[in-house]
């Protein structure tokens, strides 16, 4: 219905509705209606009163399938000083005023015409309530988000959700009902809940929720078979990005995750900020990131460098769209890192302040099939771009490396280890800052466990996982992207930065909760062992045990103890590893790595006799 038939329909119901109002009300006083110049008058004035105030207080803009206390005060308002002007007008024109007749007119008026709305209101919750296709749900959280998410189903004709209970820890609000909505227990009571009211799907509305509470809550939802979302992020609803009934998948990213660390922002903008940077590997899951973190400290040239030209330009995209008001200057480099030519002409044209080289093979079995790739871009590709920072005149030049790279067993971890070893020995002889920062695992990047976890459900499983005993150590990009920037800041040359990760994670047990975040059981999906392939480890470290340094310089992030350099007899490998086969190359490749921890054995073994 247009606005202008709805105004004029509500019109002609209240001016019945008043005249009935004002009629009843003179036959209870009167005993009897006779239609003369005064009663006439008075009937008038109490019209052309009320509808003079209602239009005044927009009385017929209000949408009434939504009322609530705030248009029941508009009615009273309405209603108080319609029959204060009709008295008025009375007292001016007769003298005298009929107050009781306007006061019992008053009460029928509110009677039927907030009888009216209500009955609008009521009849239309019945015809939302009663289709069927709604699905019973229960909502995590009776606070002010909880009870805007339960009202806003409850309006929405298009929503599946028909919230029917909430939980809530606040002892306050158990046993009481919010918009006829009982809160039935606390957080221990999500399972009983589920079996009392049917529930089909379980929202937890509480915006600012911690990881670790978040972690507990999901627990509880673990023990039913029942879906579970979350409602977005409370900056999200704030901007207008979503709206508050479209939830969102509870991730492992969600459970697994730890609560963002505070960047110390001034050191951050005092070494980016107006500054030129170089992002190799920009294209990548941790590069991307780390350009997304930079580009919000306003560098002057921000040079995103790749291989992989879909990737570099998905990110370029990216960033030009979300910072186009800004004076920033993005560009892209399509170069391989292995071509030193490039690398030099590339940074001598740049002459950046700071590198973070993010660029490197990480597949493990892939790089164990393919040695001497791992070696040309991990070993031969950091010094290639190491030497070219050291020739323009970079400041600082941050390496991202990886838990693998600890007491190496494969070739992934070997060259990013060796890499560490070129980048650390890079350092004595230049007045370039070089510094490497090494963590484990990132959740949701290229190659790691969670996309093809969520491939296997989606195609009904099985899941495969290679050892039931399998531990890793787990991060989220964005928050390994900050830290990796934060230790930049930090870097005074030579050091191993180490970030926190938390506590290590079964495979086992996130692939389970995987499972049952999709909606699914262990029981329906399956999961199947696979055996270890070929290099890799049960537990992953971050640092040798020589390496270890209780100091935290920043939260969640340790300074590593320095270790010993083997660069000649890394350039003797780069000089002729073409001469070995792959075995050959892969044992060379993981003894050298681990050379140092062999060296302090023996002389472990020399000291004890």
């Amino acid at each position: 219905m247009s606005y202008k038939k709805r105004v004029r329909l509500l019109f002609l119901i209240d001016s019945g509705l008043v005249v009935l109002a004002f009629l009843l009300s003179y036959y209870l006083l009167e005993l009897h209606i006779i239609p003369e110049f005064k009663f006439i008058a008075a009937l008038l004035s109490l019209l052309i009163s009320y509808h003079i105030v209602s239009f005044y207080y927009k009385f017929y803009k209000k949408a009434w399938e939504y009322a609530s206390i705030g248009e029941l005060k508009i009615i009273l308002k309405t209603l108080s000083f319609s029959i204060t002007f009709a008295l008025l007008a009375h007292l001016l024109i007769y003298q005298y005023t009929p107050a009781r007749l306007m006061l019992l007119t008053g009460t029928f008026q509110l009677l039927f015409i907030g009888g009216a709305r209500l009955t609008w209101r009521m009849m239309r919750d019945k015809i939302i309530n009663n289709q069927n296709e709604k699905r019973n749900t229960l909502i995590v959280g009776a606070g002010a988000a909880g009870t805007m998410t339960a009202r806003q189903l409850q309006n929405n004709m298009e929503s599946e959700l028909n919230p029917v209970a909430f939980i809530d820890d606040d002892v306050t609000k158990q046993k009481l009902d919010i918009y006829n909505i009982p809160v039935v227990g606390g957080v221990k009571a999500i399972e009983s809940a589920v079996r009392k009211y049917d529930i089909e799907h379980i929202v937890i509305a509480i915006p600012s929720l911690s990881k670790k509470e978040l972690n507990k809550i999901y627990t509880e939802c673990a023990k039913t078979r029942v879906k579970t979302q979350i409602m977005p992020m409370i900056e999200d609803l704030m901007t207008g990005k979503v709206s508050v009934h479209q939830f969102r998948d509870v991730k492992v990213e969600d459970l697994l995750g730890r609560e963002p660390v505070e960047l110390e922002v001034d050191t951050i903008s005092e070494n980016i900020t107006g500054k030129t940077v170089i992002v190799t590997g920009a294209g990548g899951s941790i590069g991307s990131e780390i350009c997304r973190q930079i580009s919000e400290f306003q560098p002057e040239t921000l040079v995103l460098l790749g291989h992989g030209e879909n990737s570099i330009y998905s990110i370029e995209m990216e960033l030009l769209e979300t910072h186009k008001n800004s004076p920033m200057t993005f560009v892209t480099e399509i170069a391989d890192i292995q071509d030193a030519k490039k690398m030099t002409a590339v940074f001598n044209h740049y002459q950046p302040d700071v590198v973070y080289h993010a660029a490197a093979h990480k597949h493990v079995p892939l790089m164990e099939r393919n040695p001497e790739e791992a070696l040309k871009n991990n070993v031969i590709g950091t010094m290639n771009v190491a030497k070219a920072a050291d020739q323009s005149g970079a400041r600082t030049f941050v390496m991202v490396s990886s838990d693998k790279a600890v007491n190496p067993t494969s070739v992934m971890g070997a060259t990013k280890r060796l890499a560490e070893m070129v980048v650390q020995s890079m350092n004595r002889e230049s007045t370039t800052n070089f510094t490497v920062v090494r963590f484990g695992n990132v959740l949701g990047s290229r190659g790691s466990v969670i996309p093809l976890f969520t491939k296997q459900i989606q195609k009904g499983g099985p899941v495969t996982i290679t050892h039931p005993d399998m531990v890793r150590y787990f991060m989220t990009i964005p928050e390994a992207s900050r830290l990796v920037i934060q230790a930049g800041c930090l870097a005074r040359g030579g050091e191993t930065f180490v970030l926190d990760m938390g506590e290590p994670v079964k495979i086992m047990d996130l692939a389970t909760n995987l499972i049952k975040l999709s909606g699914h059981s262990v029981d329906d999906i399956g999961i199947e062992f696979t055996g270890i392939r070929s290099g890799e480890k049960l537990y992953e470290e971050l640092l040798n045990d020589n390496e270890v340094h209780d100091h935290q310089i920043y939260p969640k992030i340790y300074l590593g103890k320095s270790s010993n350099i083997f660069i000649e007899e890394i350039r003797e490998i780069i000089v002729s590893y073409a001469l070995f086969n792959k075995e050959a190359l892969r044992e060379k490749l993981i003894s050298l790595a681990n050379k140092q921890m062999k060296e302090q054995e023996k002389a472990e073994a020399l000291s004890a006799h």
